[in-house]
């Protein structure tokens, strides 16, 4: 029987937990015939890579930098990858289709949901980029107030504002340098790379909310480490990874995962083996 394969692309891809958790999720559903992948690709290999796809492939994962070049490749895009311009799976249809879809806006949410948030009156945002966007699409869900986005330039503020008018989020923006501000805000979600928060450590409130902080190596971040230590609610990179595989295989496969035990599982060994 001949394989139905997916695979991850990306560059640089050689960190990416996808394969981990997609044979992680395949394994947990019995699905022998599938094998996931990851290919070192950029925005100008991506056009000939999907074009020398073949029927045996169901789709693909993408992250940093295609998740936007993608989109011109495509027959079509779903309402969340078009609100925020942002396609990280495609599918291949039976009939020959690329379809894109954003499974980060939705993982976000389930993340957050199983830790018991749901609904919150206000938020802050750290950071402006492609992540930042998909935060600020979850938070026109669950958020019922402003929105603060903590930015390092007058150009990224302007962008997350316009974010914000297009998604429905009442969104103002502050200096980063103001950014141990949004530390008291019930939800903070960072968006930023490895060690930009790091000085915000000693900032964390004596009761702080929710800290959602999408790394996942290395982890803990000291923001992250020193959140748990006060008490906070603190979700990490993994719990964004896992939620949105999830999604992703059910959109490649048609089946569900069941308990994410077994994915959240994998990767945690995956990161352990790192270190």
């Amino acid at each position: 029987m001949s394989r139905i394969r997916a695979a991850v692309l990306g560059s640089p891809i050689e960190h990416s937990l996808s394969p981990v958790l997609h044979r992680a999720a395949y394994q947990e559903l019995g699905l022998d015939d599938r094998s996931y992948d990851r290919f070192e690709i950029d925005e100008a290999a991506l056009p000939g890579f999907i074009a020398g796809l073949g029927p045996e492939w169901a789709g693909l994962s993408l992250t940093m930098p295609l998740k936007r070049a993608v989109i011109p490749l495509l027959d079509g895009i779903s309402d969340t990858a078009a609100s925020v311009e942002t396609v990280n799976t495609v599918v291949f249809t039976e009939d020959g289709r690329k379809l894109g879809d954003n499974t980060d806006v939705p993982g976000l949410l389930a993340a957050l949901s199983e830790r018991g948030v749901e609904k919150v009156e206000s938020a802050a945002v750290l950071g402006a980029g492609a992540t930042a966007s998909s935060a600020l699409a979850a938070l026109a869900r669950i958020c019922s107030g402003q929105v603060t986005a903590y930015v390092r330039s007058a150009d990224r503020a302007a962008e997350m504002r316009e974010w914000g008018e297009r998604l429905g989020v009442d969104v103002r923006t502050a200096d980063w340098s103001r950014a141990a501000e949004a530390l008291s805000a019930p939800l903070v979600i960072a968006t930023t790379p490895a060690g930009a928060t790091d000085g915000l450590a000693g900032a964390v409130p004596a009761a702080p909310g929710t800290l959602f902080d999408v790394l996942y190596d290395p982890w803990p971040t000291p923001l992250a480490a020193a959140w748990t230590q006060r008490g906070g609610n603190l979700l990490g990179g993994l719990d964004l990874l896992v939620h949105q595989a999830v999604l992703q295989v059910e959109l490649m496969t048609g089946r569900t995962p069941g308990p994410l035990a077994a994915m959240r599982a994998a990767g945690e060994a995956a990161l352990r083996a790192r270190h």
